[in-house]
């Protein structure tokens, strides 16, 4: 707000006008919800029988949880039964920091976390692209003999390429229906350096009549870079383009929130007067729950 952002760019070096995450409740994590609301599990999907566990990584669960909710709820619809985890950080704000000591020690105590379930044939899904990079790619780099870690890079699956990996294998279940606006699709670079193709292309195409719009360009906010005072101005400028091609669009969409909210903020910034920019930006899966009309709220 601004009584208390000049102060926080004081002392954190935080911009005054950059969008930071918010915090959700405490009693509305995304794990606190899957554990004590987990949405009923459609036994005559053709993908039922499978069995899935989210990583719900730190920003969905403390600071976006209705990415979460709708991603589970769109397997449950699909038939996958799933529970939700967050030992820990995957360490990439760290990383990008050079700290690999500190890396090492979260990648061993979360692959050991999740390593019962990777035993007991469960999938492992991460809901960033960020998080999902570190587990596939990032972990097994820096801890090449750690068994945990290789056996969780082996399990791990982002979370619409999961969605898209059914939909190829057994096939959805029918109730999709088409988005009442176009859509300004951006790729993040972390999902781009999974080597996965465009994963969450494919999955929105999958919603009938689809008028998408791909942006594969950097957004400029680059993590906690792009929220700097020294940086903000910069960022907005690098991820112009970006905000160019998509300010247009009813539903600003990326596979990364902070991307996403970044974006919208270049929007914001090239408007015309009396133009107003959309009011939030969109995680695919969210759009992908709405056309299956498990996001009502969303409607609105």
């Amino acid at each position: 707000n601004k009584l208390t952002r000049p102060i926080v760019e004081k002392i954190a070096g935080v911009h005054r006008d950059a969008d930071v995450p918010k915090y959700a409740p405490t009693s509305k994590t995304f794990v606190r919800q899957a554990e004590n609301t987990p949405p009923a599990v459609n036994a005559e999907a053709p993908a039922h029988g499978r069995e899935a566990v989210f990583y719900a990584t730190c920003f969905v669960n403390y600071n976006k949880p209705d990415t979460g909710v709708l991603a589970q709820r769109i397997l449950a619809k699909n038939g996958v039964a799933t529970t939700a985890l967050h030992p820990g950080c995957c360490g990439m704000p760290q990383l990008e920091q050079g700290q690999l000591d500190e890396v090492s020690a979260m990648a061993k105590s979360v692959a050991a976390a999740f390593r019962p379930h990777v035993d007991a044939g469960r999938d492992v899904i991460a809901l960033t692209p960020s998080c999902a990079l570190m587990l596939k790619f990032e972990w097994p780099l820096i801890l090449p003999d750690d068994e945990h870690v290789k056996a969780l890079s082996g399990a791990t699956w982002d979370i619409t390429e999961y969605i898209v990996d059914i939909a190829k294998k057994e096939g959805l279940a029918e109730g999709l229906l088409a988005l009442p606006e176009p859509v300004a699709l951006h790729l993040a670079c972390h999902a781009r350096a999974q080597n996965m193709g465009q994963k969450a292309t494919e999955m929105l195409k999958l919603i009938p009549d689809a008028d998408l719009k791909v942006i594969e360009r950097c957004s400029g906010h680059g993590g906690s870079w792009g929220i700097m005072k020294e940086n903000f101005e910069t960022g907005i400028k690098v991820g112009r383009p970006v905000a160019r091609q998509a300010k247009e669009h009813r539903y600003i969409v990326s596979e990364c929130p902070l991307a996403a909210d970044h974006i919208l903020q270049g929007i914001e910034k090239q408007l015309d007067e009396g133009q107003n920019a959309p009011a939030r930006s969109y995680h695919p899966v969210e759009l992908f729950a709405l056309a299956y009309g498990l996001a009502p709220a969303l409607a609105s």
